[in-house]
């Protein structure tokens, strides 16, 4: 039996089936992602991408944090890939329960999944500082500078978390729950380098777990099955029924 098949058993004997995953599911829609050789922090800019992503440097340095922001954050034209549409043709089918995603690109959302519980938060969701008033992803990419307030004049802040900044506590919560009830656990696209997401995973006690992904993961010895394939390849061989 090929790693696939084995795949393919595990989620047709399981029905409490939770994904948790990271930047490695969009870069097959051309999103690049954060540590890989080619990924965001390895390419050369003036000031790291880790020190530009914190709340200290978004309040100090708002300019230059949307210059970055709208170049290397901001990507609006991805479409979901195979990985994405067969999450959510999961959920319909009533085999997964819910997408734990450390993503901010809403692509798990525009494959059609309901459940995503977003550790990161989102680039479609942004609001006034001052007032609190919603901006869209759009308003944020066609204004220059530090995007305003159309209301009041406050900066407009997205809700992404930043370095030093604290997750959302009901989205952990939400996370924490679906992963202690969840049966098959399939962990993909992450190096599972980023705490206090990666630390989700010690809440899930159930049957088996497979994790999806091109280089080595601290859970790796724990897992039932291993795969080191591109995420969308794999998903997109597996049948939902």
């Amino acid at each position: 039996m090929n790693k696939t098949e084995a795949l393919q058993q595990m989620i047709d004997r399981h029905e409490k089936i939770v994904f948790f995953g990271g930047a490695g599911v969009s870069t097959e829609s051309g999103i690049p992602d954060f540590r890989s050789v080619d990924g965001l922090y390895h390419q050369k800019y003036d000031v790291p991408p880790e020190t530009i992503l914190s709340h200290s440097y978004f309040l100090h340095y708002p300019e230059e944090f949307f210059r970055f922001y709208r170049d290397k954050m901001l990507i609006l034209n991805a479409e979901p890939n195979s990985a994405h549409r067969k999450l959510a043709e999961l959920e319909r089918a009533g085999k997964l329960t819910a997408v734990v995603t450390q993503n901010i690109d809403g692509l798990h959302q525009a494959a059609g999944s309901r459940k995503v519980y977003e550790l990161h938060g989102s680039i479609h969701r942004n609001h006034c500082m001052k007032c609190g008033a919603f901006y869209d992803a759009e308003y944020i990419r066609d204004t220059e500078g530090i995007p305003r307030c159309s209301r009041c004049g406050g900066m407009i802040k997205p809700d992404v978390v930043l370095y030093e900044e604290a997750l959302d506590q009901e989205v952990m919560e939400l996370s924490v729950q679906a992963i202690e009830e969840a049966d098959l656990m399939i962990v993909g696209g992450t190096s599972l380098a980023v705490y206090p997401a990666a630390g989700l995973l010690r809440y899930f006690h159930g049957d088996a777990l497979a994790v999806l992904n091109r280089s080595a993961t601290p859970v790796d010895s724990n897992a039932d099955l291993l795969i080191e394939e591109p995420i969308g390849q794999v998903l997109a061989r597996i049948k939902v029924r």
